[in-house]
C-alpha cells in the first residue's frame, strides 16, 4: 500500500496549496486547543469549506485538538471535538490519552489519532493507545527505525519526514513555560531552544545555537519507513507559508513515484531550510543534527560574492530576478541579507546594507520563480462520465460506477435534435467543482431547451458532490463526563501511612541496581526495545516504576510491578487523574505546569506535585555532536542564556547512548522546599510534596 502523504495547513490558502500539490490528507488546527496557537487556524465555516474541497478530491482532513486541557476547559474542549467532527474532520488528533478514551465512549464513530505530543515510542505505548480507542499514533520523532516496525504491527503509524524538529522529546518540554509562562503543551511555545547559549565545556564556551536542531528531511530514506510499515508520511509546518507546503508535497510525491526529486528538493530548500537538513534520530544521530551556527532559513547555495566595479556580484548559473532574496554566510555564520540588484554577465548583482567580502557564500532564500512554480498546480479529480439521452427515457448518467437517473422521460426532437457533441460540451463544464470530466454521450436525437439541459448538469454535479462529500449527521451535544476524582473537599491528598517511596534514577542504566520494597525505578519518556532489554534483569525486582510516558501502563502490567505515573503524563484535568488511576496507577504526579490552586483542586489519594529542581527538557541526543573521542564525560554542565541564566544540564547513559536532561535555572520553592542547586549539585527532578517520596541517584 502506498503511504499517505500528509501536509500541514495553518490557513485556507495553505490548505488549498497542499491539496493542489497532491497531498492525500492535510492536518489543521481550530481556533482553540491547537498546538500551533500562533497559526491563523480555522473556524467552523473555514473547516467546512476545506473539508468539502478535500473530500471532493478524495483527500482527508485531520483536525489537531492536541493541547493539554485544564479542568475549567473541559466543556469547551468536548464542544470543539464535536464541532470539528460535524464540520467534516476525518480524524481528531489528541495529546491527552484519557480524554481520548472519554471522547470515544461518548461518540464511538469518531476516529482518533494520538498526537506526537503523546510520546508513543515503543510497542507498549502502541498497545495502550489502541486499547484506549486510538486508531493511529503519530510516532515520537526519536523512535528508532527498528522499533517502528514493531509498533506498526500493532497500530497504524504516522511518521514525520520533513520540517522543524523539537529539541526536546515531544510533550515533555517545559522551558518556554517556566522561563516565560508560554506553555508549548498549550500551543504557546516561544521557542527558547532557538536562542543562543554557552556551555561550560571546552569548545562550547562561545554563544551558539546550542539547542537548535536542523530541519528534518528524510528524503529517499522514506523507503525505509515504508518497509517498516509506516502508513502516513507527515510534513511539519503549520506556521510556514503556502509555497513551502506545496514544495514539500511535490518533493515527496516525486519520491513516491520513484523519481529522484532533484528539482523539487531545490525548490523546497529555497522555500525553507534550517541547517541544510538532517535525516533525524530514527536513523541514529549524525553530525548534521544541530544547526549551531545558523538558526533560521538559509535557503540553497547559488554562488560566492565577488567585487566588480565597486559592486557586489555573484557569479552563478541561477537566473535571479526582482523580488528574490538572499542570505550571506561567512565561515558558516550569517552575515546579513541581500537582494537582487540587476543582471550581469554570468551572474547577478547584489544589494546589501552589510559590508560583504569576496568569497562570502550566497544562498537564495526567496526564489520568486520557484515559488510560483510550486503554487502553479491546480488539482482536479478525474471523472469518467457516460451520458445516455434517449427519447422516452429519463436522462441516465454513469459515473464512478454508479448510475444517476435524472428528470422525466425525454421527448423526441421534431427538429434540431440535441447532438452528442453538444451534450459533451455541456457536461464538460463543472460549475467550479474540482473535477476533470472525460465525457462520452449517446443519444437518438432528443429535444431539451438549453435551460433544462443546464439544470440537468447542475443537478448531476450536485448529486455527485453529495456522494463524494456527504454531509455528516451532526453529533448531539452531551454533558461533560463526571469523573470520580476526590477533590480538595474530600480531604486526603496524601498516601497515608504506607512509608517512604524511593525513586531510583540511575546515572548508567547498564548498571542499574536491584530494587526492593518501596523502590521505584525511574524510566524516561524515550524508552526503546533496546532500553528494556538492558534493564529487564532488574526491573522486576522493584516494587514499581516511576514512568514519564503512557507506555508505563502496559509495561507495569507485563512486569507485574506498580505504576507511579510521572509528570510526563501531563495530568491537567480531573478526567485524566481519574483515568490514570483507573488504568492501574498506584500513584500519580500532577502536571508541573498547573498553578498551586489548580493542583489543589485535582489532589486526591495517591497524587503528588513536585517542587525543587524541575526538569524542563529531555534531550535524546548529544548536544556535543557525539564528539565521543574528546568528550570529558562529565555528568553535569551548565547552559547559560544571553540573560545570564544558568540551566543545569545532566548527562545519563542508556547502554552506549548518552542522553541529557535540562533543569530550570531556579528551583521551584514550596511548602517543603528543597535546597537550591549549587555548582556541585547533581540535579534530579524535585521531590513530590504530597505524601513521602525521595529520589535517589545511583
Amino acid at each position: 500500500m502506498t503511504p499517505e502523504l500528509l501536509a500541514p495547513a495553518g490557513d485556507e490558502q495553505t490548505a488549498y496549496a497542499a491539496l493542489d500539490a497532491g497531498a492525500d490528507a492535510i492536518y489543521l488546527g481550530m481556533n482553540r486547543f491547537s498546538a500551533r496557537e500562533r497559526a491563523e487556524n480555522f473556524d467552523v465555516a473555514a473547516l467546512a469549506r476545506v473539508t468539502r474541497r478535500a473530500h471532493l478530491l478524495g483527500a482527508k482532513v485531520y483536525v489537531a485538538l492536541n493541547t493539554l486541557v485544564k479542568d475549567d476547559e473541559l466543556g469547551d474542549f468536548f464542544s470543539a471535538v464535536r464541532e470539528a467532527w460535524n464540520g467534516g474532520a476525518d480524524a481528531i488528533l489528541m495529546q491527552d490519552l484519557f480524554l481520548g478514551r472519554l471522547v470515544k465512549e461518548m461518540y464511538p464513530g469518531i476516529v482518533l489519532h494520538l498526537s506526537t505530543q503523546g510520546g508513543c515510542c515503543n510497542a507498549d505505548g502502541a498497545r495502550v493507545a489502541r486499547a484506549f480507542g486510538f486508531s493511529r499514533v503519530v510516532l515520537a520523532r526519536e523512535t528508532p527505525l527498528c522499533d517502528i516496525a514493531e509498533i506498526s504491527g500493532i497500530i497504524e503509524t504516522e511518521a514525520f519526514v520533513q520540517g522543524a524538529l523539537c529539541t526536546c522529546f515531544s510533550g515533555q518540554c517545559y522551558l518556554s513555560s517556566f522561563i516565560g509562562n508560554n506553555s508549548g503543551n498549550r500551543g504557546r511555545c516561544k521557542q527558547p531552544c532557538r536562542k543562543k547559549y554557552t556551555i561550560d565545556r571546552a569548545g562550547y564556551e562561545l554563544p551558539a545555537y546550542s539547542l537548535s536542531l536542523s530541519d528534518l528531511s528524510v528524503g529517499a530514506d522514506v523507503a525505509r519507513y515504508t518497509e517498516a510499515g509506516v502508513r502516513s508520511f507527515k510534513i511539519e509546518g503549520r506556521m510556514r507559508r503556502a509555497e513551502y507546503c506545496a514544495a514539500a508535497v511535490s518533493y515527496y510525491r516525486a519520491l513516491l513515484r520513484g523519481e529522484s526529486g532533484g528539482e523539487e528538493l531545490s525548490r523546497l530548500k529555497r522555500a525553507y531550510n534550517r541547517g541544510d537538513y538532517t535525516r533525524g534520530l530514527a536513523f541514529g544521530q549524525r553530525g548534521d543534527l544541530l544547526s549551531r551556527k545558523v538558526q533560521g532559513h538559509i535557503g540553497e547555495r547559488v554562488g560566492e560574492v565577488s567585487l566588480f566595479g565597486g559592486k557586489f556580484f555573484c557569479k552563478s548559473g541561477f537566473k535571479a530576478c526582482a523580488g528574490d532574496g538572499f542570505k550571506i554566510l561567512r565561515a558558516g555564520c550569517e552575515v546579513g541579507g541581500a537582494s537582487f540588484a540587476g543582471e550581469g554577465n554570468g551572474g547577478f548583482f547584489l544589494s546589501s546594507r552589510e559590508k560583504l567580502r569576496a568569497g562570502d557564500e550566497v544562498r537564495v532564500t526567496t526564489d520568486t520563480r520557484a515559488n510560483a512554480r510550486s503554487l502553479a498546480g491546480k488539482r482536479l479529480r478525474p471523472l469518467q462520465i457516460g451520458l445516455r439521452f434517449f427519447a422516452g427515457e429519463p436522462a441516465r448518467i454513469l459515473c464512478e460506477g454508479e448510475e444517476f437517473v435524472l428528470g422525466d422521460a425525454l421527448p423526441a426532437a421534431r427538429s434540431a435534435p440535441l447532438g452528442a457533441e453538444e451534450l459533451v460540451r455541456c457536461f464538460s463544464r463543472t460549475d467550479g467543482a474540482p473535477f476533470e470530466p472525460a465525457v462520452t454521450a449517446e443519444t437518438d436525437g432528443v429535444f431539451l431547451p438549453k435551460s433544462a439541459l443546464n439544470a440537468l448538469r447542475r443537478a448531476f454535479y450536485a448529486e455527485i458532490g453529495q456522494r463524494l462529500a456527504p454531509e455528516r449527521d451532526p453529533l448531539p451535544e452531551k454533558p461533560v463526563p463526571v469523573c470520580a476524582v476526590a477533590g480538595r473537599a474530600a480531604g486526603s491528598a496524601c498516601i497515608g501511612g504506607e512509608g517512604e517511596i524511593f525513586i531510583v534514577k540511575p546515572r548508567d542504566y547498564a548498571h542499574a541496581p536491584a530494587g526492593g520494597k518501596g523502590r521505584y525505578l525511574y524510566l524516561p519518556p524515550l524508552f526503546t526495545a533496546a532500553d528494556e532489554a538492558l534493564i529487564a534483569p532488574v526491573l522486576g525486582t522493584y516494587e514499581g516504576i516511576y514512568c514519564e510516558g503512557y507506555y508505563g501502563i502496559s509495561l507495569a502490567r507485563r512486569y507485574g510491578v506498580q505504576l507511579f505515573a510521572g509528570t510526563g503524563f501531563n495530568l491537567t484535568n480531573r478526567c485524566a487523574v481519574a483515568g490514570v488511576k483507573e488504568a492501574g496507577a498506584r500513584y500519580a504526579a500532577l502536571s508541573k505546569e498547573l498553578s498551586h490552586a489548580e493542583q489543589e483542586a485535582l489532589s486526591a489519594e495517591g497524587t503528588f506535585c513536585l517542587e525543587g529542581a524541575l526538569k524542563v527538557m529531555d534531550l535524546c541526543y548529544c548536544p556535543f555532536e557525539r564528539t565521543c573521542e574528546r568528550c570529558d564525560r562529565r555528568e553535569l554542565y551548565h547552559l547559560t542564556d544571553e540573560a545570564g541564566r544558568r540551566f543545569p544540564l545532566r548527562r545519563y547513559t542508556f547502554g552506549k547512548d548518552c542522553r541529557f536532561e535540562l533543569y530550570n535555572c531556579a528551583p521551584l520553592m514550596g511548602a517543603g522546599s528543597a535546597a537550591p542547586l549549587t555548582d556541585e549539585s547533581v540535579p534530579c527532578e524535585g521531590v513530590p510534596t504530597r505524601g513521602h517520596a525521595q529520589e535517589s541517584m545511583q
